[in-house]
Formats: C-alpha cells, structure tokens, sequence
C-alpha cells in the first residue's frame, strides 16, 4: 500500500477550505447563507463578512486545515503501516 504525502494531503484540504471561507464569505457580504457564516464566524476569530474579515479568514482556515491534514497523513501513514 502507498503511504499518503503528508504536503499534499495537507496543501488540497487547506485550498478546498480556503475556496469554502471564500465563497461562504462572498455569500454573506451580500446577505446570502448568514446561517452559515454565522456558524463559521464562530469557529474563527479573524473571519467576518468584510473584504479583509474574509481574507483573513482564508488564511487562518488555510493554515488550521493544512496542519490538521498533514496531522492526518501522518497519523494514517502510522496506521496503515
């Protein structure tokens, strides 16, 4: 069995997640799927429904998921070995 790349399982959850906060960001700016950003809002500090709140929520998103996808590679290696 082949073991997973620890960067790239990381780098592709981190991108999926940060076009998530996007779009749910874009959405909320004009008033769309509130129950959703709301329900991201809580979950991170930084995002909010502002050009800069969804930027920087992108790279907090980004940077949380990266790690805890390259976390999970690293465990699933472990495993399956």
């Amino acid at each position: 069995m082949k073991d997973l790349n620890p960067n790239a399982v990381g780098l592709s959850a981190a991108i999926l997640a940060g076009l998530c906060m996007l779009i749910i960001g874009v959405l909320a700016m004009f008033g769309v799927y509130m129950e959703g950003f709301e329900a991201m809002k809580a979950y991170h500090i930084f995002f909010d429904a502002t050009v800069v709140g969804v930027l920087l929520g992108i790279v907090e998103g980004f940077i949380f998921t990266y790690v805890a996808g390259y976390l999970f590679a690293l465990l699933y290696n472990k495993i399956a070995k």
